[in-house]
């Protein structure tokens, strides 16, 4: 099983900072499954490849999928209180 996820941002530098947010993910991940998240311009591309259960595939999409979430979030309240 095989996703490819790509979201748009207004510019690089929120591109960049959900990318590095959820790149973590990118590490350690059980065998039988790759996540691998990049930017490109202004989008993260994020693939994921599962070759276990489809219960192990969607579960780590929900995760990448709540952690860009939470990532986003924290962004725009950091640039609300112009942190970033």
């Amino acid at each position: 099983m095989q996703a490819e996820i790509r979201l748009f941002y207004e510019n690089q530098r929120d591109a960049e900072s959900v990318a590095e947010a959820v790149s973590p993910d990118n590490i350690e991940v059980p065998l039988g499954l790759s996540v691998e998240t990049l930017r490109e311009r202004s989008e993260v591309l994020a693939k994921v490849e599962c070759k276990t259960r489809l219960q192990t595939f969607i579960a780590t999409l929900d995760d990448l999928l709540s952690c860009v979430s939470v990532a986003e979030k924290s962004f725009a309240v950091a640039k609300k209180f112009k942190i970033l």
